[in-house]
Parts: structure tokens; C-alpha cells; sequence
């Protein structure tokens, strides 16, 4: 059985691997290292369970609520310290945390794979606190998670937006002590050329790679420094110095159906949605320290009640929704014009001499941008000239 048609169509959320009671259906990587499903025709019953709960073309409906934005950050600056944007996100696992509940989310494993994990606890939850530019996979979470609602415990869900909906297809059904927290997602980069780049540092730096911080903090920059730990060394460097970084940023190693994604909006189907916010020196004078503040959206009356316990750990304020929008919230991110060079030659070269094209195209890019920024500048563009003229 076909379960897409075109690449764009599929998320990669691996439901339908979930769902199939016969076990016929595997995500297995292509050729860019993304995940898609493959089904055994041999062991496919034709349920159609895994039909039912793709996410690509299902509504979930849920009862009118006009979305709350605020802008917010943890008190406690050692929390804000070792999180992403404002430190949010560890508020609301303590919360759930606190009524002996779990939490999921993004985090390495042993060999640097991005997977989700469950956590029970504050220590374990320090994995699960960063940003990982990496599609995660869910691989077995789907019925954690339904086993840990049936036996009435709470569950913090993080994930992309398309995670969230095909875990809410899953269930089937809606869970009082289920909270689901979607991100403001760019786009995710490729499984595959992450696990090649992992290998391609460690063989650069002569050491196995323990630790890999996309937004560290430490430079109070916004997170705008990476850091990794490789063979017992630490490296860093700035965010958009990082070849792989760069790749991700300019577009390139996004899955097909990021570029496509029909989740950019402020209306969600998730109870909170997280991400930076970044309006801070215009819409917050004095209050961009350079350590993160979050956009928070509910979309929800759970969202609502949850957010009345945590609020008194944080610093926040509600905003408007024309200040908490950015691209993200209001189109997905445009597909690279090189896109399927670049793949192509990801597929036939080694790595290091695919790396050193890419340094080479950026670098081709730059010379030919440059210029054109300038004379963009010397020569103003006919709407600039018309505001010239009539101030």
C-alpha cells in the first residue's frame, strides 16, 4: 500500500508505523535521510488504521478559542541559563513533573541520533531542555505515551507541529491530563546529514563526540554560539560560522514537506506554542539581556488553567498578535533554488569533499550578494524613491 505521493505529502511523524497492528509498515531513510514509511504488502491486513491517523490532509477540531500571546521568560536565570529562548519550557515539565507525571521531548542518544525520550525527573529532563536542529524520531513514543494517559498519569508532549497532530490522531480521543506543546518550527534538517556530520567531526577532531549545543548561552548572545565536546575537548564557534548550521539556515537540508508545511499559523491544535521572541528591543525597551525571551501562545482553556500555576515562575506580559508574529507563524520557509544539486551530490560524494563544495557554493554566494546588497543601497528601489519623494 502506498502511503503517500509525493514526498512533500509525508511528515516523517512515523504514526502509521505505530498504528499497524500486522507490523507492516517500517520508516526506513531515503536518500536525502529522511524517514518515510515502507509497507510489506505481504503482512498489510488493509486496515487502513495507518490512513486514519497521517496527519497530511486530517483537521483535529477543537472548541473555539481565540489565541493568548504573550511574551515571557523564567525568573530564575540559572533555568533560562541551560534552556532554549526564555527558559519556558522546563516551567511547564516541573509542573507535570510535580504531579508525578512525564515529559517528552528532543534529545541525543548514545551515538548522537536526535530521538524522543521520556523524563520523570529534573535530571532527566536536562537532556530534553536545548535546541536540536535535527528531525527527531518517535519510534516507539506514541504508545508510551497512550499507556501513561490510560493509567490517568500527566503527559508533557514537545514536538513540531505535525508531531503534535499525529499524536492527537493516535489517541483518537482527548486526555484531561494531556498537555502538547508545538514549537515555532523552521523547518526540519535531515536525520541523515546529521548523523554524516557527527562522524565527519569526530573523525576532524580525533575524538567521539559526547555533548552538541546548537544555541549555547554562554557568550549571553541569544544563543547565537554552537559549542561540542569532542573527545573530551571543547569547540565553539558562532551558530552561523557552523557548515552544518549554514546548510540548515540557507534552506538546504529541510524535508520536503517543511517547505509545503500548513502549520504556520497562530492558530495551532496544540494547547502551547513556544518559540523565541523577537521583538524584545522594540516592544520590550531594556529587557534584551541577550539570554532568550519566549513567545507563548495558548490555544487553549487547559492551556489557560496550567499557565495561571506557572506564570508566577516567570516574568511575562501579554502581547498583541501582531507582536509575537515572524515568518514561521505565517508561511513556511521557501525551498533552497540548488536544493536537488546539492542532495545529489550529497548522495555520490564523501562527505569531507561534499562539506568543501558547500564551503565553496556559501562562499560563491557571498561574492555574488554582496554587490547586489550594495547596489541595492547606492540605487534605491522604486517604492524606496516614492517614500523619498512623499515623506
Amino acid at each position: 500500500m502506498k502511503l503517500y505521493g509525493k514526498k512533500e505529502d509525508c511528515t516523517g511523524c512515523g504514526a502509521c508505523a505505530a498504528v499497524c497492528p500486522a507490523g507492516a509498515i517500517r520508516m526506513m531513510p531515503d536518500r536525502e535521510g529522511f524517514l518515510y514509511p515502507q509497507t510489506d504488502d505481504k503482512r498489510c491486513s488493509h486496515c487502513l488504521r495507518c490512513l486514519a491517523v497521517c496527519p497530511t490532509d486530517k483537521k483535529t477540531h477543537r472548541p473555539p478559542f481565540e489565541p493568548v500571546c504573550l511574551t515571557a521568560r523564567a525568573k530564575d536565570e540559572a533555568v533560562r541559563f541551560v534552556s532554549s529562548s526564555g527558559g519556558i519550557f522546563p516551567l511547564l515539565a516541573a509542573f507535570v513533573l510535580g504531579k508525578q507525571g512525564v515529559v517528552y521531548g528532543a534529545a541525543y542518544d548514545r551515538n548522537m541520533r536526535v530521538i524522543h525520550r521520556e523524563a520523570c525527573s529534573q535530571k532527566e529532563l536536562d537532556d530534553l531542555k536545548k535546541t536540536k536542529y535535527v528531525q527527531s524520531s518517535l519510534k516507539g513514543i506514541y504508545r508510551k505515551v497512550q499507556k501513561q494517559l490510560l493509567e490517568n498519569r500527566w503527559v508533557l508532549f514537545s514536538g513540531t507541529p505535525c508531531q503534535i497532530h499525529a499524536l492527537l490522531l493516535f489517541l483518537g480521543k482527548d486526555y484531561p491530563k494531556l498537555l502538547t506543546a508545538d514549537l515555532v518550527c523552521y523547518g526540519v534538517p535531515s536525520p541523515g546529514i546529521w548523523h554524516s556530520y557527527v562522524a565527519y567531526l569526530e573523525q576532524k577532531y580525533g575524538g567521539r563526540i559526547s555533548s552538541f549545543l546548537f544555541r549555547d548561552k554562554q557568550a549571553k548572545d541569544n544563543g547565537h554560539t554552537r559549542t561540542f565536546t569532542a573527545g573530551g575537548k571543547n569547540y565553539s564557534e558562532s551558530l552561523y560560522g557552523d557548515i552544518y548550521c549554514k546548510i540548515y539556515f540557507l534552506n538546504y537540508s529541510i524535508r520536503p514537506s517543511c517547505h509545503v508545511c500548513r502549520y504556520c499559523s497562530v492558530d495551532r491544535i496544540s494547547d502551547f506554542t513556544l518559540g523565541d521572541f523577537w521583538g524584545s528591543k522594540e516592544h520590550i525597551p531594556g529587557a534584551d539581556d541577550k539570554m532568550g525571551t519566549s513567545t507563548v501562545i495558548l490555544h487553549t482553556e487547559k492551556a489557560k488553567e496550567v499557565w495561571a500555576h506557572v506564570e508566577q515562575e516567570a516574568l511575562s506580559s501579554r502581547r498583541p498578535k501582531k507582536d509575537i508574529l515572524q515568518p514561521r507563524l505565517q508561511y513556511p520557509t521557501k525551498r533552497a533554488r540548488l536544493r536537488s544539486l546539492f542532495f545529489l551530490l550529497y548522495g555520490i560524494l564523501p562527505f569531507s569533499a561534499f562539506i568543501l563544495f558547500c564551503k565553496i557554493l556559501f562562499l560563491l554566494q557571498d561574492c555574488l550578494y554582496r554587490p547586489m546588497r550594495l547596489f541595492s543601497l547606492i540605487k534605491p528601489s522604486r517604492e524606496r524613491r516614492n517614500t523619498r519623494r512623499h515623506p
